[in-house]
């Protein structure tokens, strides 16, 4: 499917007249409107490849129909995605769920939606068929040389699928650990695994990064060999000038201020990007924003102050991308909610008076530092967000025109209603 530009203009004629008035009156109190509109319009953020079929858990998953059964499939997804909030405009790869099977002609395929590719995504956690050795008791730690020669062979040739499609840089997600208390030696576990990503580290191109992905349990629940930000830091140290430590905002345990890691990450130059979705109890892959907003702000605010204090440019500077996706919604709209998410927050981060924050700062107000965060957070953003998704040609309510388009509809009568898309 494909929407026409008649549509989206259709649309936003509908709803023009309210969204200048809401962004008018906003306006008129934020003397740097157009400035944060023009960083919105810049910020793009990644689309998983997995994130495009109905999510699952341990115990089932419930297809709704019409999804991707090819990754062409789930580059029209994308695109469509795109072309509703024009703040989707990149791709990333798990492989071997998703291989290009043609590399030139699935990167002309992006080009025609307009997306890049962003971080591709290695896969040792799962055995796959013919797969020579097993992962049930790790990959990169694994006590048999053959297993872990195994995983950095495939980690290298994600990479050769990478630089075939203009992506720069690996994310290393690493599910070894152990189950019971005496399972393995946590010493020889990192040792082995410090081997095995070096080997890995080698095989980069120059202009290429690795990020290690950390998560503080499951699928094994005494140690991960990975477990949290500490880990993936002294590994990438290690590692050398290429390697950072990326954050999954559900991969930590309960009540970790994730916004203080990211910030002293960010100011050792040791940030390599986001996973984005949201938690109520652990890794529980919900629509970014959907349950701790706040905190989505807070995370925000920390990394505007950082990448100021630094000159990164905010829409270039990090790897930006979602990971989440959920059995009891349409993947699409959930995709489009998040990506509204994290763009909200950004916008509400843009908002906060840095030198009043540290003026109070220096005088120990509490109250005033704490208001200054708040007002920021609680004003109500959407009309600038929308504003950038105006002049970028998108749409002014894309879960509105998704549902008037009936795109979940038309997907289902072009595939069919028994479809499944590659992924957990």
């Amino acid at each position: 499917m494909r929407i026409e530009r008649y549509q989206i203009d259709e649309h936003n004629s509908r709803l023009a007249e309210g969204h200048q008035r809401k962004f008018e009156f906003l306006a008129q109190d934020i003397s740097r409107a157009e400035e944060i509109v023009q960083k919105l319009i810049k910020f793009q953020i990644a689309i998983p490849s997995w994130a495009l079929g109905t999510g699952g858990t341990r115990f089932g998953r419930f297809s709704g129909g019409g999804e991707p059964r090819t990754l062409e499939e789930k580059m029209e997804d994308i695109g469509l995605l795109h072309q509703l909030n024009q703040s989707s405009g990149a791709v990333s790869l798990h492989i071997p769920w998703d291989i290009p099977e043609n590399p030139n002609a699935i990167k002309a395929l992006a080009a025609q939606y307009g997306l890049r590719f962003d971080a591709m995504n290695s896969n040792t956690f799962q055995d796959q068929p013919g797969q020579q050795h097993s992962y049930k008791f790790g990959s990169m730690q694994h006590v048999d040389k053959a297993v872990r020669k195994q995983a950095v062979d495939h980690n290298i040739e994600v990479i050769k699928y990478g630089v075939e499609l203009g992506s720069d840089s690996l994310t290393v997600w690493l599910s070894d650990g152990s189950c019971f208390p005496g399972q393995l030696s946590f010493r020889r576990a990192f040792e082995n695994t410090l081997e095995s990503l070096h080997e890995v580290y080698s095989a980069l191109p120059d202009n290429w990064k690795v990020f290690v992905e950390y998560k503080a349990f499951e699928p094994n629940f005494y140690s991960t060999t990975v477990g949290d930000w500490g880990q993936s830091l002294l590994y990438a140290n290690k590692l050398g000038s290429k390697a950072y430590t990326l954050v999954d905002l559900g991969h930590h345990l309960p009540n970790a201020n994730i916004e203080q890691i990211v910030s002293l990450l960010l100011m050792e130059g040791k940030l390599g990007g986001f996973h984005f979705n949201d938690s109520k109890y652990g890794d529980d892959d919900l629509t970014a924003g959907s349950v701790k907003p706040y905190q989505l702000f807070l995370i925000f605010n920390e990394l505007v102050a950082g990448m100021d204090a630094k000159g990164m440019d905010h829409a270039s500077g990090l790897g930006w991308m979602i990971d989440a996706s959920h059995n009891v919604k349409d993947p699409l709209e959930d995709l489009l909610q998040s990506v509204e998410a994290i763009m909200m927050a950004y916008a509400q981060a843009l908002l906060v008076d840095a030198a009043a924050l540290e003026a109070a700062r220096q005088e120990n107000d509490v109250v005033r530092c704490q208001e200054i965060l708040q007002n920021a957070f609680r004003t109500d953003v959407r009309p600038l967000v929308a504003e950038a998704r105006l002049r970028s040609n998108a749409a002014l309510n894309p879960v509105q025109l998704f549902r008037d388009l009936k795109v979940r509809e038309n997907l289902i009568g072009e595939r069919g209603l028994k479809t499944v898309a590659t992924g957990l």
